[in-house]
């Protein structure tokens, strides 16, 4: 505990924008390449280091997309990156990176190795632009496996929709020079008005109906999601 109550936490929750920014993967195994997948996903600058690699690994060499260097990790490899992930069996090249990382102050993870880490991966829920994350600090990432194909079934496809309409419908309302704390009572009208459900249902002409009484005219579901 510290001094004014509040519950001290191990971890400081944030999300990352790695987009564009350089990222290693030292290790070109099934656990590398589950990485280097994710690290793209996210628009990362991928390297990955590794004597052996997967078939996947060498394809997305040939097409561009990542710069495989098939030879032994070096130190100077960390150099100008921002983010590091040891994915390697050796325990003590785990260790080395781990080292090297925190000497150049990098961000550094070593696969399910969460006191080499200065940053850990949660598990991850995405339906669009809906991101949930799942933690067990480091105890068990198997029970945040478990958490997250639980919650998988609760927050369907239909979340991604309402927020890509949600999305174009604030763009729409600050296009006509609405005042963005206006947009408040609005939005909280169209959560709690059902939005989501008729979403689900994919009942339009239902959702039409509530769109025009919460927005007035020019505010037809289709047209907003083909134009978003």
């Amino acid at each position: 505990m510290v001094d004014d109550g509040e519950i001290f936490m191990k971890y400081y929750p944030v999300c990352l924008d790695i987009n564009n920014r350089k990222c290693l993967v030292v290790g070109g195994g099934q656990v590398g390449t589950r990485k280097v997948r994710t690290l793209l996903f996210c628009g990362a600058t991928v390297t990955v280091v590794s004597p052996e690699t997967t078939d996947e690994l060498s394809g997305l060499a040939r097409q561009g997309k990542i710069t495989l260097l098939e030879r032994p990790y070096h130190r100077t490899d960390i150099e100008n990156v921002f983010l590091v992930i040891g994915a390697t069996n050796d325990q003590c090249l785990n260790q080395r990176i781990h080292k090297d990382a925190e000497q150049a102050q990098r961000l550094c993870n070593i696969a399910d190795k969460p006191d080499l880490c200065n940053f850990i991966l949660p598990s991850v829920i995405n339906q669009g632009d809906l991101m949930l994350t799942i933690s067990t600090s480091g105890r068990s990432p198997a029970f945040a496996k478990h958490l997250r194909r639980k919650l998988q079934s609760e927050f369907g496809p239909e979340y991604g929709v309402f927020l890509e309409l949600m999305g174009s419908i604030r763009d729409r309302l600050l296009a006509k020079e609405h005042a963005p704390e206006a947009h408040k009572p609005l939005f909280e009208k169209l959560i709690q008005s059902g939005l989501l459900v008729l979403i689900k249902a994919d009942d339009q002409n239902k959702i039409d109906e509530l769109l025009y009484h919460v927005l007035g005219d020019g505010f037809e579901y289709r047209n907003l999601m083909e134009n978003h």
